[in-house]
């Protein structure tokens, strides 16, 4: 979906038919729907650096759809995720990820200059 009102009619179908098949508590549906939100932004792998597997895996639930198929990997935000900028230098995405490859560490001064 390459148009801007394409994606809002995406966004919006998917947000629709998730809440109304949505049981359990909203504060569940509440997180989804926020990344769902986020997702055209920053694109799914960013979202998997802000969140376990697991949490991926229950939005996904929730929502009826699965991140990867439905967004970029890299969105247009996609590096303004300071986690998610650190992780991409990595010689692996998935192996820093999952902690099997160390990623480089910020002394508070350094993130602090590329937050801002």
């Amino acid at each position: 979906m390459e148009s801007l009102s394409g994606w809002r009619d995406r966004l919006e179908q998917i947000e629709r038919d998730a809440f109304l098949s949505f049981q359990g508590s909203y504060d569940d549906l509440e997180r989804a729907l926020g990344a769902l939100r986020l997702a055209p932004h920053l694109g799914w792998k960013p979202l998997v650096v802000i969140h376990s597997k697991a949490t991926i895996a229950k939005f996904e639930e929730i929502l009826g759809i699965e991140f990867r198929k439905e967004f970029k990997p890299e969105g247009p935000s996609a590096r303004r995720s300071l986690g998610f900028d650190l992780v991409s230098k990595a010689s692996n995405f998935w192996k820093a990820i999952t902690g099997e490859e160390p990623v480089q560490d910020l002394d508070r001064k350094s993130r602090k200059a590329a937050v801002y």
